[in-house]
């Protein structure tokens, strides 16, 4: 197996883990607020989905090759959205905290399902080649796809440990 093949593997295992997990749980369970900033379930769900939308318009970029196309929604913070993420969680939580559970799931899901089909587009060397990409500032494709995986991972763990302590 190739390095990308690798990556790829281990985001559709997480991509299982989340699906399993998600379909386990009740709409009061994904609605009430568990985490830091009485966030819920589906609060998190969005805002994985918000930096997907990021992690899309990059790789996207990369399958065009061209600079990437931002949501517009995270271009009204301004030019140095990069460097405030607490902003783009703010926004995100603004703009997400009211819609259904299913509209959350659904963006999320289909997001990630566009992620991966993004990220078999591009050829390996591509991915990984850290000069290949002038936007991504010495960035390979290959650390989007890693850094999506570990931002997924750090959520999960965080509700499986509440889980833990609160079963269902």
């Amino acid at each position: 197996m190739n390095m990308k093949e690798h990556i790829l593997a281990a985001l559709r295992e997480q991509f299982e883990r989340w699906e399993k997990l998600l379909s386990s749980l009740e709409d009061d369970e994904i609605n009430a607020p568990h985490f830091d900033l009485d966030w819920s379930i589906k609060d998190v769900m969005a805002h994985l989905w918000a930096w997907q939308q990021i992690s899309i318009a990059r790789l996207g970029s990369g399958v065009r090759g061209r600079e990437p196309e931002y949501p517009q929604w995270i271009l009204t913070i301004g030019e140095d959205w990069e460097e405030d993420s607490d902003r783009v969680n703010a926004l995100t939580y603004e703009m997400n905290h009211t819609k259904p559970w299913t509209e959350v799931y659904q963006n999320w899901r289909t997001g990630f399902l566009q992620f991966l089909a993004l990220g078999n587009k591009i050829s390996e060397r591509n991915l990984l080649d850290g000069d290949w990409y002038p936007w991504l500032k010495g960035y390979s494709l290959a650390a989007i796809l890693i850094s999506s995986y570990d931002h997924h991972q750090e959520h999960l763990e965080k509700l499986l440990a509440w889980l833990e302590k609160h079963p269902i």
